[in-house]
């Protein structure tokens, strides 16, 4: 039987989670696995809501629709908490990943009774230490991967080192910062 993971992620527009769920859905597909990325747009600008999805699977996917029942659920923004309902549909055995400085004993309480795995990650930290600026997309991509397991952690730095080496390469001295968020993201995930 296939075994299809499904994610939606919930950001501000520029905050890069649009990006990051393209980015996953690459580096996915480049270990064998069968993907689709992609956002659902409205009138999004600048700081408005956004959403956007991972279908990730071992076998080919025939389903094309928005994701109503994820098994995970990444949120960029901790703000949206309060105004965008992101645990719903949200399965119990999945887990939700959160960009706060909170616990995640605190971000619970503020999730309306929703009783599964629930992660925090600092990735406003991680990413000024690494990369000089606030880019959340890059430390919550990893944090992806910790808590979902679907692919292996070696193989997705691989992986992304290579998209990085393409996509920065004429801005080489980015490759390193990116590459460091990553690898502390992997270890600084709270909630496992």
């Amino acid at each position: 039987m296939a075994k299809l993971t499904e994610i939606r992620w919930h950001g501000r527009g520029g905050q890069g989670a649009k990006t990051a769920s393209l980015l996953l859905a690459d580096a996915a597909f480049n270990t064998g696995l069968y993907v689709q990325g992609f956002p659902e747009y409205g009138p999004e600008r600048m700081g408005a809501p956004i959403t956007a999805y991972n279908r990730i699977c071992d076998e080919r996917i025939t389903v094309h629709s928005n994701i109503y029942e994820p098994d995970y659920v990444v949120v960029v923004d901790d703000s949206l908490i309060k105004s965008v309902p992101v645990t719903k549909g949200l399965k119990e055995t999945g887990a939700i990943i959160i960009n706060t400085t909170k616990s995640p004993e605190e971000i619970r309480e503020a999730l309306g009774g929703y009783n599964g795995k629930v992660c925090t990650i600092d990735a406003r930290t991680i990413s000024v230490d690494c990369l000089g600026s606030y880019f959340p997309n890059t430390p919550m991509l990893a944090a992806v991967i910790k808590v979902s397991g679907i692919m292996d952690e070696n193989a997705f730095l691989s992986d992304m080192e290579g998209s990085f080496k393409h996509k920065f390469a004429k801005k080489p001295e980015v490759i390193e910062g990116n590459m460091n968020a990553l690898r502390r993201s992997l270890q600084e995930v709270k909630g496992l």
